[in-house]
């Protein structure tokens, strides 16, 4: 009875003083991973347009391969960013780290807005290009993993998910976003002007965004304490790897589930649509920004019901149905671009519980002083692994098997992962409990 009593009370404590705290760092956490992953997945979509510009060549799948190479590159600079941005998390701060990663953003984006095309520059147009990728992933590196630990630590211990759902809602948003945005250029330009200057526009609305975030973010209370050296004595990577290796090897296993799964889908998906069944460009950019929009929007309620039948369990039914649906979804796609849109939904309403139970396991997964650093690093080994690669492997797997469905292959595997991941976690009895208790 006292345990419950305890339990009652404190519950009403935090209702009483801290539900606006909890709120207020939701809503800066998610509208900025909104705006960084709206910043970074925007080369995505654009990929088809900027590839013959800054990689001219006779053979359009040799150009498209080479933009999406570009691509994955800026994924290798995620995990530097998150051990920079982690430290600084660690040491300092939540909120310093993660202020300084959307300036990074802000900043990489509207530079891509000005870049030059190879016929303006030649191989410097290339290079500057791959730089200001490298540029954007080291911020997205910081991004996630800081946004995911300031809200599990905003956050109680039994509506963790619930707020924590608002990391994915941000970053499944921003794709959508970035899609809407690319289809209302597509569809209010020709191909002429979307290939002269059109492709700029998408980038240069950064500025207005990332101020806008700015200001939401300057307004919460930091969750790390006073004390700017409360770190570990060590530096975090390295405290990270001595203290709690399990704890990085499974947040990579799930990484590797989340990040494989739902990047065919968030990246892939528009151009399977377009290149392998032949659809039109503008109305494929429509059916991603519905149904990628549809999926974020609906990742609050993935929250409440992950909080209410369990965190590790909401995860594991999500992952069985990657590796069930994915091929005969993609199966049917040919059919009409209804069916397609109808499959892609149901392909992706398993990215709700896969992101919402891995971005709510994985900050629980690590000791506080170092959990920003082990976040970060978890999940940008994880990107990196299947994420940055996901719609180059698919764009690959098709042109050396002809067979266009091999990418559920990949995602299935991916999927299976996960499952191996995320059953480690439950042979945790301290972490069971604090996600299924």
């Amino acid at each position: 009875m006292t345990d419950q009593l305890t339990g009652s009370a404190a519950t009403t404590e935090w209702r009483a003083e801290d539900r606006i705290r909890a709120r207020r760092a939701a809503i800066a956490g998610g509208v900025g991973t909104l705006i960084e992953y709206y910043d970074f997945s925007l080369y995505g979509y654009l990929a088809i347009v900027m590839a013959p510009l800054f990689f001219p060549s006779s053979d359009p799948a040799t150009a498209l391969l080479s933009a999406l190479a570009v691509f994955g590159t800026a994924y290798l600079m995620r995990p530097l960013g998150g051990i920079v941005f982690g430290h600084i998390g660690d040491r300092f701060g939540r909120k310093k780290a993660l202020l300084a990663t959307l300036v990074c953003m802000g900043l990489g984006s509207m530079a891509m807005g000005f870049l030059p095309t190879h016929a303006q520059a030649g191989i410097w147009a290339t290079v500057l290009l791959v730089v200001v990728r490298m540029v954007q992933g080291f911020s997205a590196g910081g991004e996630v993993g800081g946004s995911a630990t300031f809200i599990s630590e905003s956050a109680p211990r039994h509506l963790k998910a619930t707020y924590g759902a608002f990391t994915p809602l941000g970053s499944t948003m921003g794709f959508a976003m970035a899609a809407a945005v690319a289809g209302t250029v597509s569809a209010f330009t020709t191909d002429v002007q979307l290939e002269s200057w059109g492709w700029r526009v998408p980038f240069l609305l950064a500025l207005p965004l990332t101020l806008l975030c700015l200001w939401a973010r300057t307004r919460v209370e930091e969750t790390h304490g006073e004390d700017a050296d409360s770190g570990p004595a060590q530096a975090p990577v390295v405290a990270v790897f001595r203290r709690q290796p399990l704890a990085l090897l499974q947040s990579v296993g799930i990484s590797v589930a989340c990040n494989g799964t739902a990047y065919i889908g968030l990246t892939y998906m528009s151009i399977h649509l377009m290149k392998s069944l032949g659809y039109e460009r503008t109305p494929v950019y429509w059916i991603a920004t519905a149904v990628i929009g549809v999926v974020a929007l609906a990742m609050p309620l993935g929250g409440i019901l992950a909080d209410r039948i369990g965190r590790l369990r909401f995860t594991v039914i999500s992952f069985a149905g990657f590796a069930i649906v994915t091929y005969p979804a993609m199966a049917v796609m040919h059919h009409s671009l209804w069916i397609a849109a109808i499959a892609y939904l149901l392909i992706m309403v398993n990215t709700i519980g896969a992101q919402v139970g891995s971005y709510t396991l994985m900050p629980l997964l690590f000791d506080k002083d170092v959990r920003f650093t082990g976040v970060a690093m978890g999940w940008n080994l994880g990107v990196v692994i299947a994420g940055g690669t996901a719609p180059f492997v698919a764009v690959w797997l098709v042109a050396k098997t002809g067979n266009i469905l091999s990418p559920a292959v990949f995602v299935i595997v991916a999927a299976v992962i996960g499952l191996i991941s995320v059953a480690g976690v439950a042979r945790r009895s301290k972490v069971a409990q604090e996600q299924l208790g």
